[in-house]
């Protein structure tokens, strides 16, 4: 999928969810941990936390298993620095935005002023701890989740644990599989090259066969199709199509939504 930055569409979800401003709610009542400092010259060398990016010695989803789950999605208002654990080694940048869509990544883990998110980076599953100082971010719960069925070639949106909607699928090739994990969408993007979807939700994941497509980074995307020919097939180079009222209701799922593919 070629990834471009385009235009914030209006209706990405964040406006369906309250904002909430401040310091995140303690999950541990520990003393509180300082970052270790940054320098300006050390800051620009760590990669930035993006779709194009990697990030070398990020620590997993912990919860990978937990599967799609509604819960706290994190924006930071100004770029962030990303740790290796609580304390620890900076090993990133987490920018405010994302392709042109502001960041909204899930919320795994908190401890004290700490919290740990989802990267939209390689490697897929990659996670990272942001120190939270007040003012330099937003939370906001989030009630949707996604589960995407390669077997059944189905996907399913669910709302407070509630089906609002299920359809039938199409998915990677077998030389180029649709990658299982715990993923998230990061951005909204109107298509003004291709013809194929009028708007591709690209995921944090990424393609484990092709290290570039399109002259993009490999980034699997959520997207329609010019026919139904796809439905019930696995014929694409990794990303999700979906039926054009699949997608009138995806977009409406705020940023940060977890996308569950098994």
């Amino acid at each position: 999928m070629r990834i471009k930055p385009i235009r914030l569409l209006p209706a990405v979800g964040i406006t369906i969810i309250v904002l909430l401003s401040g310091a995140c709610s303690s999950a541990d009542s520990g003393e509180s941990v300082a970052p270790a400092a940054v320098g300006q010259e050390e800051m620009i060398k760590l990669p930035e936390a993006d779709t194009f990016g990697t990030v070398s010695g990020a620590p997993t989803d912990p919860r990978v298993d937990v599967g799609a789950v509604a819960g706290k999605v994190f924006h930071p208002k100004r770029e962030m620095i990303v740790y290796a654990g609580v304390g620890g080694t900076p090993i990133a940048r987490l920018p405010a935005l994302q392709m042109g869509s502001p960041t909204w990544t899930p919320v795994v883990a908190e401890q004290g002023d700490w919290v740990e998110v989802l990267l939209p980076t390689r490697p897929n599953s990659a996670a990272g701890w942001v120190h939270a100082e007040a003012g330099s971010f937003e939370t906001a719960r989030n009630e949707f989740a996604i589960n995407v069925d390669r077997a059944r070639f189905t996907l399913e949106i669910t709302e407070n644990g509630k089906s609002i909607g299920k359809w039938t699928i199409g998915t990677g090739k077998p030389e180029h599989p649709t990658p299982a994990g715990r993923a998230y969408i990061i951005a909204s993007i109107a298509e003004t090259k291709n013809t194929y979807s009028p708007i591709v939700l690209p995921l944090s994941y990424h393609s484990d066969s092709l290290e570039t497509f399109g002259g993009g980074p490999g980034t699997v995307g959520l997207h329609t199709w010019p026919n139904d020919s796809f439905a019930g097939k696995a014929s694409s180079d990794g990303c999700i199509r979906v039926p054009r009222d699949a997608l009138d209701q995806l977009v409406k799922v705020p940023l940060g939504t977890i996308v569950d593919i098994t």
